[in-house]
């Protein structure tokens, strides 16, 4: 197993991101580790109904196209959505982190329901940032990640929240946010590199065209120990073709004495 070394640093590539150690060595992120080690059958489905509905409601444009390029439509359809999706999320991600920077934010006419939800759930909540958009990681078991955001919030409380688009909350959040909370370090351009602060709760911002919640989590220890065992099993997906070896043939077998 590799030594890391700290600090941990993220690297932005265009729309993507990573993170290496002092060393360079790369780490792994929590949202990579929780999608290769947790099964999440209700994506199958997910991705077969898409492109089922995108098969009928194209009907007539694919039916003028090459079978390949029937297929290949098709076959997309499901990650056209969710990268849209994603897109949307990371847009009222910017949003928000200029609006807690700079007070002002200057948002797309599609995006401005969403904002305007967040910038009401602000208020309503008395949100005061503390860290925004930061780097997290652990040294001891080689993990990163990026919060969204450490707040107080109205009741007093420091909150540790992500805000999703989501069209629900799901349980492996409670996985992805007990990965941060656990976190040893994190790193922000305020701040620089610290201990990890202490949160008194953690929750979702379900954030929508409609209006915003705040949703709870259980992320503790016993959450913490679950998204470990995630990450083990991750870590062996990763190395799944080395254990298998070359077929063997009996001049190749040596016979004990």
């Amino acid at each position: 197993m590799t030594t890391l070394k700290a600090p941990f640093v993220r690297r932005n590539y265009g729309r993507g991101h990573g993170y290496k150690d002092a060393n360079g060595v790369k780490v792994p992120g929590v949202t990579t580790i929780l999608s290769k080690g947790l099964p999440k059958p209700a994506l199958v489905n997910w991705a077969a109904r898409t492109a089922a509905e995108y098969a009928v409601d194209n009907w007539d444009e694919l039916s003028t196209a090459p079978i390949s390029e029937r297929l290949e439509q098709i076959r997309n359809a499901p990650n056209a959505s969710k990268n849209a999706a994603a897109l949307r999320g990371t847009k009222l991600h910017d949003a928000a982190q200029q609006l807690q920077e700079q007070g002002v934010v200057d948002v797309d006419p599609e995006q401005l329901p969403l904002v305007e939800s967040y910038l009401k759930f602000c208020q309503d909540w008395d949100l005061r940032a503390e860290h925004v958009e930061s780097t997290i990681y652990n040294v001891t078991y080689g993990y990163a990640g990026t919060l969204d955001l450490i707040a107080t919030l109205r009741d007093g409380r420091r909150w540790l929240l992500d805000l999703k688009t989501s069209k629900g909350v799901y349980g492996d959040m409670a996985l992805q946010q007990a990965a941060y909370r656990f976190a040893e370090f994190l790193d922000d351009d305020d701040t620089g590199h610290i201990r990890m602060p202490h949160v008194d709760a953690v929750g979702i911002v379900h954030v929508r065209a409609d209006g915003a919640d705040l949703v709870p989590l259980t992320a503790g220890k016993e959450e913490f120990r679950a998204f470990l065992y995630v990450a083990q099993v991750a870590a062996t997906s990763d190395r799944l073709k080395e254990l298998v070896h070359p077929p063997l043939t009996p001049e190749k077998i040596e016979v004990s004495a």
